[in-house]
């Protein structure tokens, strides 16, 4: 029988999914196929696959081939498990009970382990998440912090600045007050020299004056 069981790719580009669907291997990949038997998601960790398990044993058992990716699907969800245990009690390995005894004990192994990693990843997923808030805020911390020191050392320049602009003024105003001073100084020293000169020049205008006076007053005698 010239069946295959594969998958159909679905989806977009880099968000692919796929249908497995039974298929006649004649006419491969042009979209054609007899019966879609489940479907397969590797998007998500575990993969979410879904598979109709009736449908899918019995086309096993009609003589359908998997690809290599379908055998490892159907043997995840355990068909190729049920096929291999039904063929032993076709050739009377042991009965119909004791297949479906075995099978039962290997899905509940097989549950155990899905429920045990699916745990992991979520606790995982957990820690990541937690180490990621740590690192962000870390990051949101050392921004802080950043941003403090540039501020203190803004402050810290517009300070020196300031007191750089009174030291500068400072000179200013005690020149101007030395320069205030020194004219002050000036003014009253010039003013006694004038008074000492005027009392001389007065003195000896009189003298004169008070000699030729005598001189008249004799010769009159």
């Amino acid at each position: 029988m010239s069946v295959k069981i594969r998958l159909a790719r679905k989806g977009r580009k880099k968000q692919a999914f796929y249908h497995v669907v039974v298929a006649d291997s004649r006419s491969p990949r042009d979209g054609r196929f007899i019966e879609k038997i489940g479907t397969y998601n590797p998007l998500t960790d575990p993969a979410t696959i879904e598979i109709n398990f009736e449908r899918a044993l019995e086309w096993l058992q009609n003589g359908a081939q998997p690809t290599d990716t379908c055998r490892a699907i159907l043997k995840y969800k355990g068909v190729m498990m049920k096929k291999h245990l039904l063929e032993g009690v076709r050739k009377g390995a042991f009965d119909e009970a004791e297949a479906d005894r075995r099978f039962n004990e290997w899905l509940k192994g097989k549950e155990e382990k899905i429920e045990l990693k699916r745990s992991g990843l979520e606790k995982k997923g957990e820690e990541l998440r937690k180490k990621k808030l740590e690192a962000e805020k870390a990051i949101k911390e050392a921004r802080a912090e950043e941003l403090a020191k540039r501020a203190a050392a803004l402050a810290a320049e517009a300070e020196a600045a300031a007191k750089a602009a009174e030291a500068a003024e400072a000179p200013e105003e005690s020149a101007a007050e030395d320069a205030a001073g020194e004219a002050s100084a000036q003014t009253e020293t010039e003013a006694p020299a004038e008074a000492e000169t005027e009392a001389p020049a007065q003195t000896e205008t009189e003298a004169p004056a008070a000699e030729a006076q005598e001189d008249t007053a004799e010769k009159t005698e």
